[in-house]
């Protein structure tokens, strides 16, 4: 088979099947991806630090680091990427991700921190793999909101699995995320294979959406000197806003605790849950816009109003008027508003506004790579400079400036691409 995609012609009544079959499989699949990354984070390891810093945080910022290395790796290799032998390339990677959570509990503290940088480091390749079976499509906008959505779902619920494992079964805080990792890995070997099973994109998919195909080296060149522009300011405002997305994700348990809800096992569930269906039903509407440029422009829009929400409410809540259990919820619906089009549908429009040839694992990785190089400095800044703000008070004042950032980055970029597309089409 051409290292271009397949086309398939299907009749028009199997495609919404077609479609939710797909949502749903890839949604499975990167929520089970998730249960090997984040669990740990659930372990506070009290009592244990090193150069004065709390283990948890070190051991944070070793799987951020392994994750962005991955990022700057998968800028080429996710870029190349072909459709043969994907699924054993994932297995690998999961396999790795949970043999390394099983050595992070038999070495003691603090060389755990070398098996969480391989962690990260393995994980960091599973979104563009998976997104490569679900772009380039007409239903794109709604597999792909689904699936990003699965993050925030997954990140709550396999949570809440790792904290009924230590609550229910006694497993400790160390073998806490090798033992949910078992929960799941049967799951998701049988998820990949049904991923395998997607139909390839219909000729009508093509013709909307463009082919998607492997880009090398040149073609990475030319992208950038086209775009070069617009893709700096989004990336920019992108590594913004991974930053304190991944402070949210990877704190979440802190400030929970911090604002009363330590004792509570489904929070991390039930407040998740709620932003995943939210933002699923506002970017699924996205799936109706069929001319590209207006979908594009639209996308704009939303992450603009996620950066404005997401500013507002830490600004009710860091002035006292907005409870914090509503305030976790409200920042994180916005910051989800913005993030999630970033990982999806954004890169998947403009692809198919300018009829690129080329895929959009290139984009993503090119954008996540710089994201979590900005998050690793943060991370390393606040622990090393020992700034005493608690999680809840460090992220809701940096919020209200990413918020400032955000949306002038995105005001910035829907001035650029509009340039762009009436340039191309004088």
């Amino acid at each position: 088979m051409s290292e271009q995609l397949a086309i398939s012609a299907r009749p028009a009544g199997r495609q919404t099947g077609t479609a939710l079959y797909v949502a749903v499989v890839a949604f499975l699949t990167y929520a089970s991806v998730y249960a090997f990354r984040k669990p740990f984070t659930v372990a506070t390891f009290e009592g244990i630090s090193f150069l004065g810093i709390p283990y948890q945080t070190l051991l944070i910022i070793s799987q951020v680091i392994g994750y962005m290395g991955s990022k700057f790796a998968g800028i080429k290799l996710i870029a190349e990427l072909k459709q043969s032998g994907r699924w054993k390339t994932a297995m690998i990677l999961i396999g790795a991700a949970w043999i390394s959570l099983l050595f992070f509990a038999l070495v003691p503290a603090p060389f755990g921190m070398i098996f969480l940088l391989i962690n990260g480091f393995s994980l960091g390749f599973m979104w563009g793999i998976v997104f490569s079976y679900v772009e380039g499509r007409r239903t794109t906008d709604f597999i792909g909101s689904t699936m990003a959505v699965s993050f925030i779902f997954a990140g709550g619920f396999t949570r809440s699995v790792a904290k009924w494992l230590m609550l229910e079964w006694s497993v400790s805080e160390k073998w806490m995320p090798f033992m949910t990792g078992l929960v799941f890995i049967v799951p998701i070997m049988l998820l990949f294979l049904m991923l395998e099973k997607i139909p390839a994109p219909t000729s009508e998919d093509v013709r909307e959406r463009t082919a998607r195909v492997p880009l090398d080296k040149s073609g990475r060149k030319q992208l950038l000197r086209r775009f070069g522009g617009g893709l700096i300011v989004i990336t920019i405002t992108y590594s913004f806003l991974t930053v304190m997305r991944d402070v949210r994700d990877n704190y979440m348990a802190n400030m929970w605790n911090e604002i009363g809800y330590g004792n509570d096992a489904g929070i991390f569930a039930r407040s998740e849950s709620s932003i995943s269906i939210s933002v699923l039903a506002l970017m699924a509407l996205l799936v109706l816009v069929r001319r590209n440029l207006t979908a594009f422009r639209l996308i704009h829009v939303v992450i603009a109003a996620g950066f404005l929400l997401a500013g507002v409410s830490s600004c009710l809540f860091v002035n006292g008027r907005l409870n914090g259990a509503l305030w976790m919820q409200l920042t994180g619906l916005g910051l989800y508003m913005a993030y999630i089009p970033f990982n999806c549908i954004f890169f998947e429009r403009l692809i198919a506004t300018f009829k690129i040839a080329g895929n959009v694992g290139f984009l993503i990785y090119l954008a996540d790579a710089y994201g979590y190089l900005g998050s690793v400095s943060v991370m390393l800044g606040k622990s090393f400079l020992d700034l005493k703000l608690n999680w809840s008070g460090f992220f809701s004042h940096g919020v209200i400036l990413l918020s400032v950032i955000g949306i002038a980055g995105t005001v910035a970029s829907l001035y650029y691409f509009n340039n762009k597309f009436k340039q191309q089409n004088l």
